[in-house]
């Protein structure tokens, strides 16, 4: 049962949370840090690295964690996109058709492996994660709320994959790398002390509604007029820098602030600091910007770790 119903204070929320997925993802502090963020910033996440590094655990505990609906999608390079949104069935009875919902309507949907799939199946997950809905057959259907959509992916060049498009990327909120665990992390895990089983014991900290409410309270935090200026300025630095040939876009700038938001209040505060926005700067833009060189994401993180230097800190 979601626990602490009465208690929908964000950080409180957020704090169960990460014990909850820390609990279960040992060593990996500020990545967890990091992915509890962006589900309160009601933001997509994408999980790239290493197969066996735990990219899956993750998903799986934020998604017990978070409570409602789960759905999980393992892609495959002859997945279809009804497998992802639905169809509708005949039904010989009453000879009519009714819609048959698929994993996409779920509160946390876990898209495994996301570019093992076709680009004409990645295609499939453009309208949901941006416009919360799924069109199937000429009829728009609302996603339920909240919805989170935790994609894992290999790196890119492994066999059978396809890299995803950039109008896909930028719909990510965060990509996290997970890296190999620590010795201690590994033995935690090794111990049945962390890792797959430990996860059956994660119980959600509340419920889907009460999750929404804590998301739009996140949302709606007030943000000095400083503070937007130096997102504004952040964002501008990646449009005018030479090493970057795309830079971020107007969507990114709005996750930024949104970002800096939740990981106010995972920290505990009611107001955001430019400590708020550095903290994710890198990871909510790393995807979204380029170098020129495909997935040269470390390239991307070098450039913006410069311009979060260079960029002049309101007081």
């Amino acid at each position: 049962m979601p626990l602490n119903h009465a208690n929908l204070e964000p950080s409180a929320v957020a704090s169960q949370l990460e014990a909850a997925v820390g609990n279960v993802v040992r060593g990996k502090p500020d990545v967890v840090r990091l992915a509890v963020t962006g589900v309160l910033a009601r933001g997509h996440l994408l999980l790239q690295d290493l197969p066996g590094t735990g990219k899956t655990l993750l998903g799986k505990a934020l998604a017990s964690a978070m409570g409602g609906h789960f759905g999980r999608v393992q892609c495959t390079p002859d997945l279809l996109p009804t497998d992802v949104s639905g169809t509708s069935v005949f039904q010989p009875a009453t000879g009519d058709w009714s819609f048959r919902a698929g994993p996409i309507f779920s509160n946390v949907v876990l898209i495994d492996e996301v570019n093992r799939a076709s680009p004409r199946t990645q295609s499939a997950l453009l309208e949901p994660m941006e416009e919360r809905q799924v069109t199937v057959d000429g009829v728009a259907r609302l996603l339920p709320e909240p919805f989170v959509c935790i994609a894992t992916q290999n790196p890119l060049g492994q066999l059978g994959t396809f890299p995803l498009p950039e109008s896909q990327l930028d719909r990510f909120a965060l990509v996290l790398s997970l890296g190999v665990a620590g010795r201690d992390a590994e033995r935690d895990v090794l111990t049945h002390r962390g890792g797959t089983a430990q996860l059956s014991a994660v119980r959600a900290v509340v419920g889907p509604e009460q999750m929404a409410q804590v998301i739009a309270t996140i949302g709606s935090m007030p943000v000095q007029s400083e503070l937007v200026e130096y997102v504004l300025d952040l964002v501008e630095a990646t449009r005018s820098d030479a090493r970057l040939q795309v830079g971020a876009s107007t969507r990114a700038a709005v996750g930024l602030l949104d970002l800096a938001r939740a990981h106010a209040t995972v920290v505990g505060r009611t107001y955001v600091t430019p400590d708020d926005v550095q903290y994710v700067f890198r990871s909510a833009l790393s995807h979204r910007v380029s170098t020129g060189a495909d997935g040269d994401l470390a390239g991307a993180w070098a450039v913006l770790g410069d311009l979060l230097a260079r960029v002049p800190v309101p007081r």
